[in-house]
């Protein structure tokens, strides 16, 4: 979607031209290409001006930054998604179990980009971008980008690991206290879905734990992610001897919950405009709670 953001020239940033302002600011290549295309894209003290004008302390510059993707053909979702923040430049939401991020073959309908294009419906430029993807049974917070300028910022956080990430999970077993799983993740040969920690083939991936507490044969976790690979937490505990109970692919056990326990609980990360800290809790949802008193019993 189309944004309109005002800067204020500060002494810090006087001197240097507005392309090189620009690109302090986050914009990318590709957005920068699509504002040449518009003549009032950058407004300086009203006047319109090249990318080259060099800023004055006290002046002051209009940048509109235009959506630069095609709308997207989604067919719209009208469900209750709980909204942890939403303002010009964000959408977090507490994502529900079995709802995937995007569409794929055999479902169209049933994902989080289907329930944006109803949340959006009156935007005629709406593009999903999502930040940081989640499986399918996996709840928690998931972070939206609103415009262009937010989407690249937010990805370069995602590459520098600016984004932090607190996962919460429940095990089958007593793991240690804490520890740092190193082991590398591919792809599981003759599988579609399902990944293994492979030496030999797979990408690097690094998941730190910390024992919460203990109930009967089962631990609850807090686990944060150095690395993004798929199913990495799941398999991870698996590969350390600790599945997750209801985990279809991992651990096919059911008994307390239909779906792998596992929850996104906490972002935190520099918002992409502003660039004060965001710290976000997504409230942990009825099965997963429900999982866990069973484990008491």
């Amino acid at each position: 979607m189309k944004r309109i953001l005002q800067y204020l020239i500060t002494p810090e940033t006087q001197g240097i031209s507005i392309l090189a302002f620009l690109r302090r600011k986050g914009f990318s290549g590709s957005i920068l290409s699509s504002m040449k295309a518009l003549p009032d894209a950058v407004l300086y003290n009203g006047r319109q001006v090249s990318f080259r004008t060099v800023l004055t302390e006290g002046d002051s510059l209009l940048v509109t930054v235009p959506e630069n993707r095609p709308g997207e053909d989604l067919r719209p979702l009208s469900v209750r998604i709980p909204i942890l923040l939403e303002d010009e430049d964000l959408l977090v939401v507490n994502k529900p179990a079995d709802m995937p991020v995007h569409p794929s073959p055999g479902n169209y309908e049933n994902t989080l980009a289907n329930w944006a294009a109803f949340h959006f419906r009156r935007e005629k430029d709406f593009v999903f971008r999502c930040v940081n993807r989640l499986d399918r049974d996996t709840t928690g917070a998931v972070i939206l980008a609103k415009n262009p300028l937010s989407a690249a910022i937010l990805s370069r956080e995602i590459k520098e690991r600016q984004i932090h990430r607190t996962y919460l999970a429940i095990v089958k077993g007593v793991p240690p206290e804490k520890g740092t799983i190193r082991a590398p993740i591919a792809r599981k040969e003759g599988s579609v879905l399902e990944r293994e920690v492979n030496f030999q083939k797979g990408q690097p991936a690094v998941t730190h734990f910390q024992r919460l507490a203990v109930k009967q044969e089962y631990s609850l976790l807090e686990l944060h992610l150095d690395t993004g690979r798929t199913h990495q937490i799941r398999v991870h505990m698996k590969y350390l001897g600790y599945p997750l109970p209801g985990d279809y692919l991992y651990c096919p056990d059911h008994t307390g919950i239909k779906r792998q326990a596992l929850h996104s609980f906490q972002v935190e990360f520099p918002h992409p405009i502003t660039e004060e800290t965001v710290l976000l809790t997504a409230p942990v949802p009825e099965d997963f709670r429900n999982a866990w008193y069973f484990s008491r019993k």
